[in-house]
Formats: C-alpha cells, sequence, structure tokens
C-alpha cells in the first residue's frame, strides 16, 4: 500500500516510520481494495501545566477506497500504541465495510439486479 506520512512539531525516526509502516501494511489483509493512505503523528501540547510541556502523542490515519475515505484519530504516551489503537479502530472499521458492500451485492444479486 503506498503510505504517506508526515511528522509534525517533531522529526520522526526511521525506525518509527518502520513501526507504523509495518503496522498499516497489516491492513490489506481486511479489505483487497485500499488505495492509499495517510499517516500524520503529532505531538499535541498539554495545556493542564502552565509550562506547556509537550504531551499526548496524536496518530491519525487516513485510508482511501473507492469511492470512501476511512480516518481514525487516537492519542497515547507513546507512537507505538498510538499506532496499534489507530489501526485495531481501522481494521474494524474496514471489516464493517466490507461486510456491507457483500451484504449489498447479495441483495442485489437476489433482486435480479
Amino acid at each position: 500500500m503506498i503510505l504517506r506520512m508526515h511528522s509534525v512539531h517533531f522529526d520522526a525516526t526511521q525506525k518509527l516510520l518502520d513501526y507504523v509502516q509495518k503496522k498499516v501494511d497489516k491492513l490489506d489483509t481486511f479489505h483487497d481494495r485500499i488505495v492509499d493512505g495517510e499517516v500524520v503523528m503529532r505531538l499535541e501540547k498539554s495545556h493542564l501545566n502552565k509550562k506547556e510541556v509537550f504531551g499526548n502523542k496524536t496518530v491519525e490515519l487516513k485510508i482511501n477506497i473507492p469511492g470512501q475515505q476511512l480516518f481514525v484519530k487516537d492519542s497515547s504516551n507513546t507512537f507505538e500504541s498510538a499506532a496499534d489503537l489507530v489501526v485495531d479502530r481501522m481494521s474494524r472499521q474496514l471489516k464493517r465495510n466490507k461486510e456491507k458492500r457483500q451484504v449489498r451485492k447479495v441483495n442485489l444479486d437476489a433482486n435480479g439486479l
């Protein structure tokens, strides 16, 4: 899968980029028509402290499939765990989307269309 990765407010290491790429590539097993994707990793400033220390690590994942764009966003203490959460949520969305597509196809075939 073609995957564009962006890091906002920090420079991502190659190890982190490889980890995210490996995780997102596993989504191909859940949906066979994924066109491409985009990952945005960013450090969010914590507004709880007056020092404005960097805290939450947010990962956003956008997947393009024919006729739709699926989006998931999650935060955690590390980028690796946020990536795991995002990939899990996206896999559920892809499974749901594929099931709906199959049900529609069965209904259309049953109606003779």
